[in-house]
């Protein structure tokens, strides 16, 4: 299984990105290594949101899609 998901970050900012191991990234995020170079001094992060897909490829194009919203859209998704 392949994600797309959004963390708020300590600041309340939110990144998204994708994986196909959302505890792994997770935790690479909060602990800095191999973590995103933007929410390397936004920790800690926590998972808000995410979407399961069967392949790499749908889950990164999800991921360009999300990232094309702006803040307020964003936040919408959120309130599933």
């Amino acid at each position: 299984m392949n994600y797309t998901y959004i963390v708020r970050c300590a600041d309340g900012t939110l990144y998204t990105g994708w994986t196909n191991c959302l505890s792994k990234r997770l935790k690479a995020h909060n602990s800095g290594k191999d973590g995103a170079k933007y929410t390397k001094t936004k920790r800690p992060v926590a998972l808000v949101y995410y979407e399961g897909f069967a392949t790499k490829e749908e889950a990164m194009s999800r991921e360009y899609q999300i990232k094309q919203l702006t803040r307020e859209r964003k936040l919408k998704l959120l309130e599933f």
